[in-house]
Order: C-alpha cells, then sequence, then structure tokens
C-alpha cells in the first residue's frame, strides 16, 4: 500500500510548471541574445555620424543602418558610402564615400576629380575640391574614399588613411533612420 506523504500532489505539478516557465524564459532570452549579436556581428550595425567631413549628404548626429553582409558577395563600387575601420587605429571607425576601386586612376587638378580620366559628376559634394592630387592607380585588393564635404575630410588623399584595403571594410551605409525628419535610403 503506497504511503501518504501529506501532500496531495499538486505541490509538485505547481513547482514543475513554474520552473519549466522559467526555463523556457531562460532559453528564450538566450537564442534572442545570440540572434541578436548574431545579425550585429554579420548583418546589420547601427552607427551615429560624428563630424561633418560627409556633409550635405550626412550630418553630425544622424544615425545609420550599415550593411556588413554585403561585402562577403561583392566588392565596395562606385558611390557606396562605406563605414571603415581607420588604418592608422583600428579601433576607430570612418564614414565616406567610394570613388575610384582597384585599377582605377585617380586624379584631382583645378579642385575637380577624375577617374579613368573623366571627371566625375559630383552632385552630393559640398563645395569644389580646394586641394590637388597627383594622377595614381588604385592598387588590387583597396578602394579611394573621400568624403562629400571635400574641404574637411581625412579620406584617401591624406597618408594616414591612403588606399583602404577591403579587409578594413565594415559595411555599406544603406539607410539614416534618425531623426526620423531625416528618413532616407542611401545609394
Amino acid at each position: 500500500m503506497a504511503e501518504n506523504n501529506g501532500k496531495n500532489g499538486q505541490g509538485d505539478t505547481a513547482e514543475n510548471s513554474v520552473a519549466d516557465e522559467v526555463k523556457d524564459w531562460i532559453v528564450s532570452i538566450a537564442i534572442a541574445v545570440v540572434l541578436a549579436l548574431f545579425i550585429r556581428f554579420f548583418i546589420v550595425e547601427l552607427y551615429v555620424v560624428d563630424g561633418p567631413s560627409m556633409r550635405p549628404t550626412l550630418q553630425s548626429g544622424e544615425r545609420l543602418v550599415v550593411n556588413k553582409f554585403i561585402y562577403r558577395f561583392q566588392e565596395p563600387t562606385y558611390d557606396d558610402i562605406v563605414v571603415f575601420r581607420y588604418p592608422r587605429d583600428t579601433t576607430r571607425d570612418f564614414i565616406k564615400r567610394v570613388i575610384a576601386v582597384p585599377n582605377d586612376t585617380i586624379e584631382i587638378k583645378d579642385g575637380r576629380v577624375f577617374v579613368n580620366d573623366i571627371l566625375l559628376n559630383e552632385p552630393y559634394i559640398l563645395e569644389k575640391t580646394r586641394t590637388e592630387y597627383p594622377k595614381v592607380t588604385i592598387p588590387e585588393g583597396t578602394i579611394f574614399v573621400m568624403g562629400d564635404n571635400r574641404n574637411n575630410s581625412e579620406d584617401s588623399r591624406f597618408a594616414d588613411v591612403g588606399f583602404v584595403p577591403f579587409e578594413l571594410v565594415k559595411g555599406k551605409a544603406i539607410l539614416v533612420f534618425w531623426p526620423f525628419s531625416e528618413f532616407k535610403s542611401l545609394p
């Protein structure tokens, strides 16, 4: 004959269901955290524009969505707005526009930019470029980037940035989402 230990059996069920619910919550939260980290490190990341170098296209303080996945399947191309690690200090990120790709020639003379001896149409720049840049060929595996605010941008024209290696490119800016009044997709 079975002994009665003073419990009616319902206490065990209630304790088990609370434990099961807690376990379900912990598993759900863990999955959400892993998924969020996966998305952040491999798919998209949010960035804040800091500084005037991309004016008028981007303003300091705007928040961007950057596609980190795209360059796993293709190389950066003309007019892409890219986020890359600053070559001299890879803990810092820069955002600039791709002007030339491997094997292109670039030259800046009389304030105008020429890629492969063709004058670029640049409706996005803030003002005409004041600096000159001698004709050079972009090496394999690198891009030449410039800010849209040419006279206030540290970019490939300067030795500390130079030609940006593909492996330093983190992703392509695709969307301004904040402030909401400036919401727009980027080329």
